[in-house]
């Protein structure tokens, strides 16, 4: 798979993704017991609907709101759950985490980064931390950083033209404070296969180059049936 870029590489992963779920050039045995789901096109507005929330989130853990006011969002996001909830789905029927063109591929819980370069010599996204992953003193929290790697590694894998694989380990060095709200770039790759194992590495930069945080992990291709 030669390398692709912005929106082509969102495309060249849509369109793995489809013929994947068809079967078509992909032995599913080495695929183990993990489910083929059919990838769920997003509409117009999902967009819109992820990135709704996610600033939600964002004023959760930033306001701090007199009591008739948090009266009033309780019984807004009441009716806003019992909106939504005659819509809920099984696993691999919603849009969230199917669509790559959208920051986070359409899923509130990755990190909203958008994918820049996706091939068999590895996977780059952009985006930044939100306030929402604050940990303290502008800092973002270390539990978001291996989110964001290990989600990293699963497309690593998939752009490296391997099976699907599920992580053995996954190690994080945190070499200097990783800001939030200020744009970053990951950068991810296979650094070696022996088997069923690809030992995957990777580096979180800043946009003046300086190294914050660099992770290597142990992703394990499934045996039938394992899922």
């Amino acid at each position: 798979m030669s390398e692709q870029t912005g929106a082509d590489a969102a495309r060249n992963v849509s369109a793995d993704r489809e013929i994947s779920a068809d079967g078509a050039g992909d032995d599913y045995e080495h695929h183990g017991g993990f489910p083929v789901y059919e990838p769920v096109k997003a509409g117009p507005n999902y967009g819109t609907f992820v990135e709704t929330f996610r600033r939600l989130q964002d004023l959760m853990v930033s306001t701090h709101a007199p009591d008739d006011v948090i009266d009033r969002a309780i019984e807004q996001t009441e009716a806003l759950v019992e909106l939504l909830a005659p819509y809920e789905v099984p696993e691999g029927r919603s849009p969230a985490g199917f669509n790559v063109e959208l920051p986070g591929r359409g899923s509130a819980l990755l990190l909203p980064w958008k994918i820049e370069k996706f091939g068999e010599d590895g996977v780059r996204e952009r985006g930044m931390f939100r306030r929402y992953h604050l940990g303290g003193n502008g800092a973002a929290h270390g539990g978001t950083l291996p989110l964001l790697f290990d989600d990293l590694f699963g497309m690593v894998i998939h752009a490296n033209g391997r099976p699907i694989a599920r992580t053995g380990y996954l190690h994080v060095n945190y070499r200097k404070i990783t800001p939030i709200e200020t744009e970053l770039v990951v950068d991810g790759w296979v650094d070696r296969v022996e088997g069923r194992k690809a030992y995957c590495k990777a580096e979180l930069r800043d946009l003046d180059g300086n190294l914050l945080a660099d992770s290597e992990a142990l992703m394990i291709q499934l045996l039938p049936g394992q899922q």
